[in-house]
């Protein structure tokens, strides 16, 4: 683990998004083709009204976590595929009025630090919404129980995205989010 000191705030996203995108193929083990796709995925998704991101640079200016997110709308893709896995179990209410966390990752030697913790409070801390959503590999993992430590519960699991080849895990919380005591 490197214990260099990192500093979380706002951050270009678009400006950083190949840095950011090397940061996200390290931590969830991305491919070159799929790292091309996520490029075009993520400059579309920062034009949308409310769309913001944080990250975690070193003293150096090196990138090394971010997150992104906006305001859910329920005519984006994301909404579309989970929209029918959230009505089978009554959660469906939850496309309205949610902060959707787009993506959260953290360079794996960084990871373990609080750093994906800062950064998806800080990112939530500026939303009026009232809760949050997000989609997580349906996995017993460090990040699930990061998200589950901070309020969220499951709201549909076995969730398939189109070329995912794992199943995903919808999850929601109130915001602001659960601070540890």
């Amino acid at each position: 683990m490197d214990d260099t000191k990192v500093v979380i705030g706002p951050v270009n996203l678009a400006a950083r998004v190949d840095e950011a995108l090397a940061v996200q193929a390290l931590a969830f083990g991305l491919e070159e083709d799929e790292i091309v796709v996520r490029r075009h995925i993520v400059l579309r998704h920062l034009l949308n009204p409310g769309a913001c991101a944080y990250g975690a640079t070193t003293p150096d200016g090196r990138l090394v976590g971010f997150v992104y997110g906006m305001p859910n709308d329920r005519t984006h893709w994301w909404s579309t595929i989970v929209e029918p896995y959230l009505r089978s179990t009554g959660g469906e209410g939850w496309l309205d009025d949610s902060f959707v966390i787009t993506e959260l990752h953290v360079h794996p030697g960084f990871q373990g630090r609080g750093i994906g913790r800062e950064l998806i409070t800080t990112i939530t801390d500026g939303s009026a919404l009232p809760r949050s959503i997000l989609s997580a590999i349906d996995t017993e993992s460090p990040a699930r129980g990061l998200y589950r430590s901070l309020g969220y519960t499951d709201l549909a699991r076995q969730v398939l995205f189109p070329s995912a080849p794992r199943p995903y895990a919808v999850m929601g919380a109130p915001l602001p989010l659960k601070r540890r005591n």
